[in-house]
């Protein structure tokens, strides 16, 4: 079931993207709106924490932004973003196969090699 929800998400979200005819402009619009989001999460925590100013709902509704240019991203490379979510554990499994340690966080080795295939 969550599967189904996150191809249907991924589907979804196209419906409401601009699209360019320059892929170029696409990915640099994707990936500086992700950046921009998620400065707008940590704006959030840090007048919810800092200046003791409410902003839960702002952060809620832009960690779901922040999730769209995610799923958009995966989009514009063609990648299923439950891939993409398992990757990811299956490499913090690896990591920290014992769960988190501030050991195996400071290790050199837990560095990851981007041309490594996958």
């Amino acid at each position: 079931m969550p599967e189904e929800f996150l191809k249907k998400y991924q589907e979804n979200c196209t419906k409401t993207a601009q699209f360019f005819e320059n892929k170029k402009q696409e990915i640099l619009s994707l990936g500086l709106g992700i950046a921009g989001e998620a400065g707008d999460v940590a704006s959030c925590i840090k007048k919810t924490f800092i200046h003791d100013n409410d902003q839960t709902t702002g952060i809620k509704e832009n960690v779901g932004d922040t999730m769209w240019y995610m799923a958009m991203i995966c989009n514009y490379f063609g990648w299923s973003l439950e891939d993409v979510l398992n990757e990811n554990i299956e490499k913090l499994k690896k990591r920290y196969p014992g769960g988190f340690t501030k050991k195996d966080a400071g290790r050199n080795n837990t560095k990851i090699d981007w041309n490594e295939k996958r």
